[in-house]
């Protein structure tokens, strides 16, 4: 007997509104999302604020509209609530460049250093680390290791080099990177300079140093958010994924986002500033996800502990 599956109503925001009251969730959205999801979402932000609104949601049921990673970080803050990623396929490419067992011998064969792991990791990485950092609080966490202690980084290499000049701290460096941030290229964003006299190039710090050496500013994706709100500037060319596009529009309206790939237009076909794995998330998928409850991230009670430590230190210091 064939199983007959209901379909999505057509007023899926109206459904998704009411889908949450029933469930008593919350939606969590990264920025990099689709517009459609971002505009439904109960909170949106970087990993790190994500961490945060998890860690504080009083909702029984936490929906994580991200990448495998941040559902992970929201299952270990909350590992009584149920937590929910509408598409288990969203994983990401700096995660996958970090295996926990490669990680620990590298950890092995270099004792004595303090380790401190980008929030872009699975949940066994975590657990190998002394502290996590985002984006948009790794200088404040370099900065409370003592000076004097040698320290391990990774899996970010561009991150990590661009921090190891920001704060004068020698890093041993995982060589792991992201396939979005390392698609941005200096030709590029030259020749988008050059089209767009006056604008300023905006760029994360997973970008290859030949981009950022060009940068009038560098930040996390809410830093660079923020930046545009308060520029007296009207044109930027943005070096992160595109979805932080749409909230830097509905920001500032009357100045222009362009995106730092493609540069031509032979080029558009290739995405290169789109992050796949964020983009399997639809509102469709978070409207069954809702309905059905499911699919559910899960970890090991002895995981999930050893990897609450680091993320906590990582929430407590900002």
């Amino acid at each position: 007997m064939s199983t007959v599956v209901a379909p999505a109503p057509t007023d899926l925001f109206a459904s998704i509104e009411r889908l949450k009251r029933d469930r008593n969730a919350v939606i969590l959205a990264h920025y990099y999302q689709d517009a459609d999801i971002q505009d439904v979402a109960d909170f949106l932000g970087d990993s790190l604020a994500l961490a945060r609104a998890a860690q504080k949601s009083a909702a029984s049921v936490i929906v994580l509209c991200g990448v495998h990673f941040m559902a992970e970080t929201a299952k270990i803050l909350n590992p009584t609530k149920t937590v929910l990623l509408p598409d288990p396929a969203a994983g990401c490419s700096l995660a996958d460049s970090c295996p926990a067992a490669d990680f620990a011998a590298f950890k092995a064969a270099h004792p004595g250093h303090a380790v401190v792991t980008y929030i872009n990791t699975t949940a066994a990485v975590k657990a190998l680390s002394d502290y996590i950092c985002t984006s948009s609080n790794a200088e404040a966490v370099l900065r409370a290791i003592p000076a004097g202690t040698p320290i391990i980084f990774g899996p970010d290499k561009n991150l990590g080099r661009w921090l190891a000049e920001r704060t004068g701290r020698e890093l041993l460096l995982w060589q792991g990177s992201c396939v979005v941030h390392e698609a941005f290229n200096e030709r590029r964003v030259l020749e988008l300079l050059e089209q767009h006299p006056g604008a300023e190039l905006i760029a994360h710090p997973e970008c290859e140093q030949p981009v950022l050496r060009h940068a009038h500013f560098i930040g996390s994706t809410t830093a660079l958010l923020k930046y545009t709100q308060k520029s007296p500037k009207t044109t930027f060319v943005v070096a992160t994924e595109v979805g932080i596009l749409h909230q830097m529009q509905k920001a500032s309206p009357h100045k222009t986002f362009v995106p730092a790939a493609p540069a031509t237009a032979a080029d558009a076909a290739c995405g290169c500033s789109t992050c796949p794995y964020m983009k399997l998330n639809t509102l469709e998928k978070l409207y069954l996800t809702l309905r059905d409850l499911r699919p559910e991230v899960t970890l090991p009670p002895d995981l999930m502990e050893a990897a609450r430590r680091p993320i906590e230190r990582m929430v407590a210091i900002g």
